[in-house]
This record gives C-alpha cells, structure tokens and sequence, in this order.
C-alpha cells in the first residue's frame, strides 16, 4: 500500500549527549545505551512484525541529519518502501537516492516542505537493542 504504519524512532540533537542521557535515566527511567533506547509494542494494524520505537539523542554535531538544519528527525515505519518512495519522488518531494538494508529492514530518507530530514524504515524483523 506504500504508507506509515507507525513512529519508528524519534531522533534528536543534544549539546551534552551523555549528560542529557544521564537526565533522562534519573528523571524518567529510560536506560538509553549506545544507541539509545527501545520501547517495545504489539503492531495490531500494520506488518504483523512485533514493533519498537527507538529514541535516541545524538550528539549536537552529527551529520546524520543532514541535509536539514533541523535538532530532530523521525523515523516512520512503512509497508513498502520502494513504493512509498517511488510514490513521494512521482509527488517532487526530494528523495536521497540512498537506501540502506539491514537484518532488521530497509531505510531511506526523503525531506519535508519545511526542510526537515525523514528516516523511513521498512521492518523485516525486530530491530536489536
């Protein structure tokens, strides 16, 4: 169906990435690691693959994000993702021509009218921790 089926991550800058994550483990509970942290939820409506939002600082100079200026970027999971991006580049939204695969699924990235960088991920298992 080419379309997002949930929040795959969320992702954002941090001036201190240790320090912020020190907060957020004190405060809230959330034991980020490395590579920050999942929560894990049941996919009742869309790929029937177990799911998990990662959320994540990174640190304030990482060009992950690029190219967009913007401190954050989501990560939207998806069903097809040849499709979906067959689907925004035939609209004129940017697409990088990027697409990555991993055991746990296929990304690629496309940029918003306000100039903000999206992840899309389509799952082909539970990503690791």
């Amino acid at each position: 169906m080419a379309k997002v089926t949930g929040i795959g991550g969320v992702f954002f800058k941090a001036r201190d990435k240790e320090a912020l994550t020190a907060w957020y483990r004190e405060h809230l509970g959330i034991e980020a690691g490395e590579y920050g942290f999942a929560f894990d939820w049941s996919d009742t409506g869309g790929l029937g693959i177990p799911g998990r939002t990662a959320w994540s600082p990174f640190r304030h100079d990482t060009d992950y994000f690029s190219p967009s200026n913007a401190p954050f970027m989501i990560n939207y999971r998806v069903d097809d993702l040849d499709g979906l991006l067959a689907k925004l580049r035939a609209a004129g939204v940017t697409v990088d021509d990027k697409v990555e695969e991993f055991d746990y699924g296929r990304f690629g990235w496309a940029m918003d009218p306000e100039g903000n960088r999206i992840e899309l991920w389509e799952p082909t298992e539970m990503p690791p921790e």
